[in-house]
């Protein structure tokens, strides 16, 4: 019993992170699915649709490595701190926009908040007591995902009643809570640093270099059938609002079984089991009719977060400890391009056809397959034996 109270104890502020996130998780699925149709509601074409929301990435995407950086350097609470608030900051200024261009002010904000994913996840590595990294990282997006059920429901009932912009108040309201709750985590040690595992040499690391490779590849042949699927519906096959909050419940269903029944698979295997939910994703949508091939479609849907999740799992074993946090930096970097690049590409799709993007995401997705199964055996040894004759 001691022993147990013992491990518990030392999860403690891993604990305090999940609950955090769950608040965060009911917030955020709120308003994240309809996203795309209230920035249709304000004016915006499917072209532009996508541009906005790569645009987002973009802000996404270079907040990542100095966010890593910061965290080796001033420790990773403080960042994490700033980020939540930040997030507060964001909904208020969506909920608050009046057209377009205030809206998606308050977007890049929002999207700026997701440099908390690697000290957030470098964190939660250094307070998983005896779990293994994957555990711990998919423990915490399970309980974000299992908070993120509610939200859809409620958010397409009040979407449908109120009105969609209503949502945001709400989740700025979710989103101070979590924040409270984050402010009770307790302060980690900042690791000592050393010449031999300065940045120059985890940029030099083959196997690190190649991972962030193959998790390009897979995170935009993943992402591409997601980001208009909920246009898609209300536009072409006719779902209602409150229809679409009961399939994002079903998707952060999804992401939370995913999470909590393969989280302990080898990243290596969980992309794999990603990559092939996420084909049958696009074909359920592209040949599918009826809300049972839907809510099949978003539940699949769950692939996707497993594999980005599990992303920083693959590198963690591959950098010096003092690098975990600029590596995760890395990681998130190469995640969000897939998110600058696929709506994009997926808004020019659907504005020449809306089946062409479901077309064409399957056509990727079985091309990426193989590749990372060459991945896991030929790139493997290759990589290993160009270690062997560096001597390391």
């Amino acid at each position: 019993m001691t022993s147990i109270f013992n491990k518990l104890k030392e999860r403690r502020d891993l604990y305090l992170v999940a609950f955090s996130l769950f608040i965060w998780g009911m917030g955020e699925g709120l308003f994240y699915i309809f996203q795309p149709l209230y920035i249709q509601k304000l004016g915006a074409d499917p072209i532009l649709i996508g541009t906005v929301l790569g645009i987002n990435a973009v802000g996404m995407t270079l907040s990542q490595i100095p966010a890593g950086y910061l965290a080796d350097r001033i420790g990773r609470r403080p960042v994490m701190r700033f980020t939540w608030m930040m997030g507060v900051i964001s909904a208020l200024v969506m909920a608050s926009a009046r057209d377009l261009r205030g809206f998606v002010v308050g977007l890049l904000l929002y999207g700026l908040t997701s440099a908390v994913l690697a000290p957030m996840n470098s964190y939660i590595a250094h307070a998983r007591g005896d779990w293994g990294v994957g555990r711990a990282v998919t423990f915490t997006s399970a309980m974000f995902s299992i908070g993120a059920v509610l939200g859809p429901l409620v958010g397409g009932a009040i979407g449908e009643r109120f009105g969609l912009r209503n949502v945001y108040w709400l989740a700025a309201a979710l989103f101070f809570v979590s924040t409270i709750v984050i402010l009770f985590i307790r302060k980690q040690a900042v690791e000592a640093r050393s010449q031999a595992e300065s940045q120059p040499g985890l940029l030099r690391n083959p196997r690190f270099v190649m991972s962030l490779g193959l998790i390009l590849m897979i995170m935009f042949s993943m992402y591409l059938p997601i980001p208009l699927a909920a246009n898609f519906l209300q536009n072409e096959r006719g779902l209602s609002l409150a229809s679409i909050g009961q399939l994002g419940s079903l998707q952060n269903l999804g992401n939370a079984v995913f999470a909590l029944a393969l989280g302990h698979l080898p990243a290596l295997t969980a992309f794999l089991v990603g990559e092939a939910a996420l084909l049958v994703v696009s074909l359920l949508l592209w040949k599918g009719s009826g809300m049972g091939f839907f809510g099949l479609a978003y539940f699949l849907m769950g692939g996707y977060r497993l594999s980005r999740t599990l992303s920083v799992a693959f590198v963690q074993p591959l950098v010096g400890k003092n690098q975990v946090g600029l590596a995760f930096g890395f990681v998130e970097t190469i995640n969000n391009l897939a998110l600058i690049l696929t709506p994009v590409l997926a808004g020019l799709l659907y504005d020449r056809n809306p089946l062409l993007v479901f077309m064409v995401s399957a056509g990727v997705l079985a091309l990426c397959l193989p590749l990372t199964v060459w991945f896991r055996t030929a790139g493997r040894r290759a990589s290993q034996a160009v270690l062997d004759r560096m001597g390391g």
